[in-house]
């Protein structure tokens, strides 16, 4: 008996070397929902500018790219 049932790719999102797969505390949520997660821990993404691309196994990557910031 085989499994018809397709589940999506986890997402992976990425923050500078830092690579977090997708599990049930962030399934479903939106990126802006995970970025709001994920603040406390990484506050470098608060201001990140987005990316989102596709691994060749059809994986999605959801990058965060820090933004330069000014000093002063």
């Amino acid at each position: 008996m085989s499994d018809t049932t397709t589940t999506a790719p986890l997402r992976i999102f990425k923050t500078g070397a830092t690579r977090i797969i997708e599990d049930e505390t962030l399934r479903g949520k939106s990126v802006e929902e995970v970025r709001a997660l994920l603040r406390s821990a990484y506050p470098e993404i608060a201001n990140a500018t987005v990316r989102e691309t596709t691994t060749t196994e059809g994986q999605p990557v959801i990058e965060f790219l820090p933004v330069a910031g000014r000093k002063g």
